[in-house]
């Protein structure tokens, strides 16, 4: 009964007293890479669903840049039909790459539909928290001894690209988790970047650390996600997936680009 009453709550805002309708908040477009790994679209549609309960009425809806329907293009040319007139774009994305400075971008500019396009979801301190609940379910102690702590680690298992700017953001993640933890955490990648999985485990057992678990720095399951966990001397813990925080960091970029004005404004729709 709660979830109706604030849902009615939410669609009677949109009337003014004068019973014309308000301008709607512009439509939230996840942007998802895409898989060929049906666990990974799964996983994003209960993501979407936990953004659509923490905000009842917001249109949400969901692109991916290639490999699963429905592709971003043909979610926007959908919106542009309905004539929604504004959308803001959150790319599911954990850094800086290709796909956040081209494609995406290159894809909204294409639209007829007015869109702006959010910064990626990392770093931030949601990734983090959520980085951490996920190692601790996967076996993680949250007391240890100092012994335990001298031998432990951790290696942050990431995609990877050849863009240096998303290594960057990385080693940032990797920073706050150790911070988090107390205990360090390196970087490694699945490809286009080093170092690989394997050349950080041994670079953490060359240092003493013989409890090395593999935190997977992944939106949702996949090829690369099974890999890096094949790989753990220890455990490792699931892809960030459907957490509650990472919905909330999906509204908290929504919000954050709604906020900002935007440098271009695309042309007025023109009737056909």
């Amino acid at each position: 009964m709660n979830r109706i009453g604030t849902q009615l709550a939410s669609q009677l805002s949109l009337v003014s007293l004068d019973g014309r309708r308000r301008p709607g908040p512009p439509a939230l477009v996840l942007v998802a890479h895409g898989s060929r790994d049906p666990r990974a679209l799964a996983t994003i549609r209960t993501l979407l669903d936990r953004v659509r309960e923490l905000r009842p009425g917001l249109p949400v809806h969901l692109g991916h840049i290639e490999l699963n329907e429905p592709l971003l293009t043909d979610t926007l040319a959908a919106l542009d039909a309905r004539e929604v007139p504004d959308a803001v774009l959150v790319p599911l994305l954990l850094g800086r790459g290709y796909h956040v400075k081209q494609d995406i971008p290159e894809m909204a500019a294409a639209a007829r539909v007015h869109t702006r396009v959010a910064a990626p979801l990392g770093p931030h301190p949601l990734l983090v928290e959520t980085l951490y609940e996920r190692l601790v379910e996967a076996g993680w102690r949250t007391r240890m001894s100092e012994a335990e702590r001298r031998a432990s680690g951790v290696v942050l298992a990431a995609a990877g690209s050849r863009d240096p700017q998303s290594a960057v953001d990385t080693r940032r993640t990797a920073q706050l988790l150790a911070e988090r933890l107390g205990v360090p955490v390196l970087p490694a990648y699945a490809s286009a970047a080093t170092p690989d999985v394997p050349t950080a485990l041994r670079a953490m057992a060359a240092r003493g650390r013989s409890r090395v678990a593999v935190a997977g720095y992944f939106t949702a399951p996949g090829r690369f996600a099974t890999q890096s966990a094949e790989a753990a001397p220890w455990f490792a813990s699931a892809p960030l997936g459907a957490h509650p925080a990472m919905a909330r960091l999906i509204l908290h970029r929504y919000d954050q680009t709604r906020a900002t004005p935007a440098a271009v404004e695309k042309p007025t729709r023109i009737p056909a």
